[in-house]
């Protein structure tokens, strides 16, 4: 499996913020996709936000207007700014490389990163 890695979770009060990054391999960043997905503990994971290599960008509903995610490909990273952060924010954050279909992004199975905790406190 590809690794992908994350940085930037922590703790953080709400209302606060937070950025995430994600480096990948050039191989992997310059040709695909990006996302973040995250899981909560009980929960399914969910798709917080993707974009795609020309940078459109779509969001889940949850997130939408407060997160926002860009990618620097000179760089070969992704970002997911989190403002207004809320308690039920709180949760494991993963990036991953994937494709579109239809419009609907699609994780592919071998490129996540081993996720970063993020929590915010009421």
């Amino acid at each position: 499996q590809v690794q992908l890695v994350e940085s930037g979770g922590g703790l953080v009060q709400a209302g606060g913020s937070l950025r995430l990054s994600c480096s990948a391999p050039r191989s992997i960043f310059s040709i695909n996709a990006m996302g973040w997905y995250r899981q909560a503990p009980g929960k399914q994971r969910e798709l917080v936000a993707a974009i795609t290599l020309i940078g459109n960008t779509n969001y889940g509903e949850s997130v939408k207007g407060r997160f926002t995610i860009s990618r620097d490909n000179a760089k070969n990273t992704v970002y997911l700014q989190m403002n207004s952060l809320k308690p039920e924010d709180t949760a494991v954050y993963y990036c991953n490389a994937g494709g579109y279909s239809n419009g609907r992004y699609y994780p592919y199975s071998t490129y996540w990163g081993q996720g970063t905790q993020v929590t915010v406190s009421s």
